[in-house]
Formats: C-alpha cells, sequence, structure tokens
C-alpha cells in the first residue's frame, strides 16, 4: 500500500473516470532475495498489511500470533497472518524486523487500550459538534508502545483541525495524530460485503492491489454501466484489478475481436471473446452467426483459423 492514503473523489456523475484511481505510487514487486522466514502481518484496526522478518530467526511464530515491531505510525501490535511466499507489491526496503512476540501481559495491555478506544469516540464527535467540523470519524488507535493516538476520518472538503487537536491533547494527555482518507481507505478499514456476497477485497483480500482503471472493465467485456462496476465506496470494483492479469493472459490464447477467417465457405468476423467460457462468437458474410470453443482455433503462419 502507498505510504500516503488515497485522495478522496469528487461527486459521482456520468463521466466513468471519476470512478477510477488517481495516480498512486503502488510499487510493483521487486525480484527481492529475503531472509525465510518472511511473515505477512496485519494491522487489524486499519488493515494495511506488511512484511517483516525475525531477528536472526530465533522467533518462531505461527498464525494468529500477535507480535511487537515498527510500523509506519510507530512500534505497534499487529497480528501475523502466516508465512509469505511470494510477497507482492513490496521492497526491500518495506521489510521490517519483529521485535519480539507479544506476551500474554502485552495482549491484555492492548485489550484495556481498545477499551479506551472506544470510550474516545464519543468524545471525539463531542469535539466535533462542538467545533462544526464537517467530519466522519472512522477509526481510532491508541499505540501499543508509545503515548499516541490515531484518528481516521473522512471528509468531503479538507479540515482545518488544529483546535481540533489541541482540545484532543488536553483531554488524552499525549500525543494526537488525525489522518484524513479517501473512500477505498474508509471501506478498507470498516469493511463489509461487496455485491458478490463477499468481503470487499480490500478489507479481506490485499491491501496492496494496483489502481483500478476502466481499462481494466473493458479487458473483462464488463458492462460500463456504473452502478454495476463499482463497490459501496463509490470507485471501481477492486476486484478488476486482481482478476485483470488472468484475462491478460487468457487472451493470449484466444483470437482477438474483429480478427477475419474464413470457414464453411464463408467469411466470417469474430465479434465476442469470452475467457471464462472459452466460447467464441462469429458473424458470417451470409448472415450467420455461430458460437464456436476456443480450442477450435488454432494458429497457423502468425494466422488464426478454426478446424
Amino acid at each position: 500500500m502507498s505510504d500516503i492514503f488515497e485522495s478522496d473523489i469528487e461527486s459521482e456523475n456520468d463521466n466513468l473516470s471519476t470512478l477510477e484511481d488517481s495516480d498512486i505510487n503502488v510499487a510493483e514487486s521487486e525480484n527481492i532475495v529475503f531472509d525465510y522466514p518472511l511473515y505477512h502481518i496485519k494491522l487489524d484496526y486499519s488493515c494495511e498489511t506488511v512484511y517483516a522478518k525475525t531477528p536472526d530467526n530465533k522467533i518462531k511464530l505461527s498464525a494468529g500470533d500477535y507480535v511487537i515491531l515498527p510500523t509506519r505510525y510507530g512500534k505497534d501490535m499487529a497480528r501475523v497472518l502466516g508465512i509469505s511466499k511470494k510477497p507482492i507489491g513490496i521492497k526491500q526496503s518495506d521489510i521490517v524486523t519483529i521485535d519480539r512476540k507479544a506476551t500474554d501481559s502485552d495482549l491484555k495491555k492492548r485489550q484495556e487500550l481498545i477499551k479506551k478506544e472506544k470510550e474516545a469516540f464519543p468524545i471525539f464527535k463531542g469535539k466535533v459538534a462542538y467545533l462544526k467540523l464537517d467530519m466522519k470519524l472512522i477509526e481510532v488507535h491508541f499505540l501499543f508502545d508509545e503515548p499516541k493516538a490515531l484518528f481516521f476520518f473522512s471528509s468531503d472538503n479538507r479540515v482545518d483541525f488544529r483546535e481540533l487537536v489541541k482540545d484532543l491533547v488536553s483531554v488524552f494527555k499525549m500525543r494526537i495524530e488525525l489522518r484524513q482518507i479517501g473512500v477505498r481507505d474508509e471501506a478498507r478499514i470498516t469493511g463489509g460485503l461487496g455485491v458478490c456476497g463477499r468481503s470487499f477485497c480490500c478489507h479481506c483480500v490485499s491491501d496492496k492491489l494496483r489502481p483500478v482503471s476502466i481499462k481494466m472493465a473493458k479487458d473483462q467485456n464488463l458492462s460500463l454501466n456504473s452502478m454495476k462496476i463499482s463497490g459501496q465506496c463509490g470507485r471501481l470494483l477492486c476486484c478488476l484489478s486482481y482478476e485483470y492479469d488472468w484475462y491478460n493472459e487468457a487472451r493470449k490464447k484466444l483470437p482477438s475481436e474483429g480478427i477475419k477467417l474464413f470457414y464453411d465457405g464463408t467469411d466470417f468476423r469474430i465479434t465476442e471473446v469470452n475467457p471464462l467460457t472459452c466460447m467464441v462468437k462469429m458473424t458470417g458474410d451470409d448472415g450467420r452467426l455461430l458460437e464456436v470453443n476456443a480450442s477450435r482455433f488454432y494458429k497457423e503462419n502468425n494466422r488464426w483459423k478454426i478446424n
């Protein structure tokens, strides 16, 4: 995931480009050489994930264990998802070193902090209402290893929250950090069910998906109706991104739409290719419309033919 939360989008209109992600610096995976085992770690409060190694491989971890490690917000507790064999979207510099495995006393302390986080919600909302700020609180998190509180909020506009920070500092007696996040980040943190009936991809699959574009929808032969290709966050569906590579690979083995070929005594033109069903539709000069299994197509002298 980017080091910076995405910006909020403008109100949706008939222009499908408003559903696309703006340019976000999402790193492609390098051919990195890493110490094994490399663990995939999740920050539960924000659903962000990081990759981490243990010092000298002395700590043995299993999925579900909790560890203390450095994050971009400060040292914190995070949950181990498991060992990663093929890390995605990271550079060598992104791999952090785990400090230690969480103890029973650490877990007890974390439960106490979670209780304080719940108590902080009404306090924050009361201050926002008093100062008449346009802010929607999404998540509160108290760092485990240092006196610092993170408040994630969304807003349609830029917010001057300097007075709010002063008030929160006076109440909590610690460092306060407010982060304005975008609609995708809000969906990732809060979670929910998509139109497919499954949990949001950004919440349960990966937070390191590449930015989603209209081209991905076009290449997957999807309707460009904004209601059908956008999620509850109002942006293009995350699944368009991680399914895109499969469609690209599948299409390399299939003829392209628009290709003309001779079959059964007539010239045909390919009008539709469906990689999922492996079926190809062709229209003949004699008016015939045929639907043929893709396995019948083959290349000869760099030209597609059908048997």
